[in-house]
């Protein structure tokens, strides 16, 4: 079967939790080409249980690739780089390795270092859980970022987005095909329990409550759930969605020996012009979150918070369909990547 996609073969890597991960490998896609400087690169994180082609559709509407080299490299778990479905050797000692974003960024900071020669990247550009990588990124690399765009991300995984997780998990790890912590089958009641649950979480009360989803072509509530949410999880191998959620829950930009669990600390080394973008009407990714980062991004060279001002929850920030909240987004990174 042919792909589309490359794999960096980053050997045996040791995590943060100390453990080895034999024969890691990191799959990604390029779009555009790499300038003469190395200085027009745009990395561009993937979220939960999405791989490059879902969401490679902001290349070109958003990200120009004619002016821009941009780099997709996809989340550890979401069965193209090593994840529980395609790396068997992973589970020697008898379980999945818990994987931390600053082990993702780590490896893709050598995809990009060892691989493309980069020293300096134009903009870290990430949704969601590649919200969160891009916000580890400027973080841990502030040399390196001269930007980053958190959209409908944050710095950590907050209590309220936890138990929104566990949820998710929940609901999941219900079907009987979860055996002594892990799926031997493909769950598919609990891949439809998760995707009920994630349907009230992911859009907002006033998309549900002014009928947004008829303008996405769906007849009934019922009809919308049924083709959107029961099936939004299905073509995805449920241990490795296990193994996400569990990145994501673990997310914190201080949770390193770097920054000993200090925020504001790791918050301050951030050198980077910074773009917070939440969406007013996200439940999980809130608002809240952002302002209360924004202040403690002192030594970013500029700190925007900038709303998007949608009904269409967290999925404002992933917006393929939504026009309006697409051209609020270009527009703002239209003008972080204009700036000095």
């Amino acid at each position: 079967m042919s792909v589309d996609y490359e794999l960096f073969d980053a050997g045996d890597v040791t995590l943060q939790s100390g453990r080895v991960f034999a024969e890691m490998q990191l799959a990604y896609k390029t779009y555009g080409r790499l300038n003469a400087a190395k200085d027009n690169v745009i990395l561009y994180p993937t979220s939960f249980g999405a791989q490059h082609s879902d969401i490679e559709w902001l290349i070109g509407p958003v990200l120009d690739p004619e002016r821009y080299f941009i780099v997709i490299p996809n989340l550890f778990g979401n069965g193209l780089s090593s994840s529980p479905s395609n790396a068997p050797q992973a589970f020697k000692d008898g379980a999945f390795p818990a994987i931390s974003y600053y082990d993702a960024v780590d490896v893709q900071h050598r995809l990009i270092t060892e691989h493309f020669g980069v020293s300096r990247i134009a903009l870290v550009y990430g949704w969601s859980m590649g919200g969160m990588q891009a916000y580890h990124w400027a973080a841990r690399h502030p040399a390196m970022v001269a930007r980053a765009a958190i959209v409908c991300g944050s710095a950590r995984c907050s209590p309220f987005n936890h138990v929104f997780l566990e949820g998710v998990r929940a609901a999941l790890t219900a079907d009987p095909a979860f055996v002594d912590g892990r799926f031997v089958a493909q769950p598919a009641t609990g891949l439809r329990a998760m995707g009920r649950v994630y349907a009230g979480w992911a859009m907002s009360h006033g998309f549900y409550r002014d009928e947004l989803w008829r303008g996405q072509g769906f007849t009934s509530l019922e009809d919308y759930l049924a083709r959107s949410w029961d099936v939004a999880f299905s073509r995805r191998d449920a241990n490795d969605l296990l193994a996400q959620i569990a990145i994501w829950q673990s997310g914190d930009i201080s949770r390193c020996a770097q920054f000993g669990g200090d925020l504001a600390k790791a918050l301050a080394a951030i050198t980077a012009r910074m773009l917070l973008m939440p969406s007013r009407t996200d439940s999980y990714f809130q608002v809240r979150d952002n302002e209360d980062e924004l202040p403690l991004l002192t030594g970013a060279r500029a700190a925007e918070l900038a709303p998007i001002p949608s009904d269409y929850g967290h999925r404002a920030g992933n917006p393929a369909a939504i026009a309006a909240d697409r051209d609020f987004i270009k527009t703002k990174v239209a003008a972080l990547l204009a700036a000095d």
